[in-house]
């Protein structure tokens, strides 16, 4: 090689050199910034012992996918360690720097028992979370749960949950045998959420027998697919019945990004016209709405992140719905802690972004105080 060859051989090695270390530079900066957002998760699963046991006694009884899928979860005493202790919870969150978990009932719910063993699990559970968030109320919040299968002892859960418990919000895992909340007669549960102001959040749970045969095949029942495609009907069940207009100011939460509906807001907007245009309202069902379908999703609709650790797909909500619409969880203990906590730290979301998607939106919207406020301050 001449000496010109070298030196330009020299030059470009030292510029890629120098290239590639500020880039690393960049990355390592980046996460110390990300690091220092207050990291709240709202998606996070508990339950008392005795759900458990009422679970297994129906599991154990008959053998089906769905029993079996249970059983894969709560015969594990590990699992249920980490649903039912406080303190195994509370080691993992230091692990990996949460500040904070909004803790919720773990699917199914109290949804597949009776409307008297519903509502008394609803009580036992709430009762123990509000617990645990009076003793850490800088480290746990807490969404109540509630039987619809007795709409009126739910509304009235609500509002002990809200004022008596202290809790941030409600969850309702989806359909209750096989009804969802489309249904008139739920109008008292959403009453009461509007009233207290307490947002739903909507958690997906096993298609109903009507729908469950082509799901229990291959694993698909639960969280592989079944959950999505349940709960992502059960949204769009609500949003076309009229609920919005009827409840506008009633605030629902989906995790794991929405369960797909961000992807088909605009086929539902243009199918929905296209019916409209044709006239087939009447022929099909429909019920006229006051707006499009995909303008209750993004003035009603909260996302989390749950279990969804895919920076395009996060990009995306992010773009599409915008910044204040989507929340950090974790789905603990079925997701990993670590992978969660490292993909929002490393995403490429803005600062302003990322503190809404962390923190802003969980305490603006679970009433929360902020980090700096002295009721945060332990």
């Amino acid at each position: 090689m001449d000496t010109i060859g070298r030196r330009k051989f020299l030059a470009g090695s030292a510029a890629l050199l120098a290239s590639a270390a500020a880039g690393a530079r960049a990355q390592q900066a980046a996460v110390p910034q990300v690091k220092a957002q207050r990291l709240i998760a709202v998606e996070e699963a508990f339950a008392p012992p005795r759900y458990f046991e009422e679970y297994l006694k129906i599991a154990r009884r008959i053998d089906t996918p769905v029993s079996r899928y249970l059983k894969m979860y709560y015969e594990k005493p590990a699992v249920v360690r980490q649903l039912s202790d406080f303190d195994v919870r509370l080691a993992d969150m230091d692990e990996y720097a949460v500040d904070m978990e909004v803790v919720s009932i773990t699917a199914p719910g109290v949804q597949a028992f009776g409307a008297e063993l519903g509502s008394e699990l609803a009580m036992l559970a709430n009762d123990m979370l509000a617990e645990q968030v009076a003793a850490r109320p800088t480290r746990f919040a807490g969404l109540a749960a509630v039987a619809p299968q007795s709409p009126d002892a739910a509304a009235r859960e609500i509002e002990r949950a809200m004022t008596t418990l202290g809790l941030s919000g409600v969850i309702i895992n989806s359909h209750t045998h096989g009804a969802f909340l489309d249904d008139p007669g739920y109008a008292p549960i959403f009453e009461a959420a509007v009233a207290f102001d307490a947002p739903l959040y909507l958690h997906p749970t096993f298609p109903p027998d009507a729908m469950l045969e082509p799901y229990n095949d291959y694993g698909m029942m639960g969280a592989l697919w079944g959950f999505q495609a349940e709960c992502s009907l059960h949204a769009v069940r609500m949003i076309m019945s009229g609920v919005f207009d009827r409840y506008p100011r009633l605030r629902v939460v989906l995790g794991h990004m929405g369960e797909g509906i961000p992807y088909w807001l605009g086929r539902l907007d243009n199918r929905y016209q296209n019916i409209r245009r044709r006239g087939g309202f009447d022929a099909l069902g429909i019920t006229p709405l006051q707006r499009l379908p995909s303008e209750y999703f993004q003035s009603n609709f909260y996302l989390s992140t749950s279990g969804m650790n895919d920076h395009a797909v996060l990009n995306y909500c992010v773009e599409r719905l915008g910044a204040e619409r989507v929340m950090f969880a974790i789905d603990y203990p079925y997701e990993r802690t670590e992978e969660a906590v490292t993909f929002i730290r490393t995403s490429s979301l803005t600062p302003e972004q990322l503190s809404r998607v962390t923190h802003l939106n969980a305490q603006a919207l679970f009433h929360i105080a902020p980090a700096d406020h002295p009721s945060a301050q332990g």
